[in-house]
């Protein structure tokens, strides 16, 4: 047997906020995928929640690499999945 790691996972999120209400929860503007979001792809959709697209993405594995504002309404997160191996017979 022999264990190959799975290829890496990548969310890149932008999201904003109303600057009318600064209580306004965060929307999703773009949200880029490299590999696989399962199970939260369908969160990940513009104007969903960028806070309930981040929890279930760490709940699925993921782990926050980076994240800050990019403009006192916007910013951005990047998420990665924790690597796990992949064990094929050969």
């Amino acid at each position: 047997m022999v264990s190959i790691p799975r290829p890496t996972d990548l969310v890149l999120i932008t999201f904003e906020r109303n600057p009318i209400d600064p209580s306004a929860q965060l929307t999703i503007v773009t949200a880029n995928v490299i590999g696989s979001a399962y199970p939260c792809t369908s969160r990940l959709r513009p104007g969903r929640s960028a806070q309930h697209a981040v929890d279930c993405l760490v709940a699925s594995g993921f782990v926050i690499e980076c994240a800050g504002p990019s403009t006192d309404v916007s910013g951005f997160v990047l998420l990665q999945r924790q690597q796990s191996l992949a064990t094929y017979c050969i």
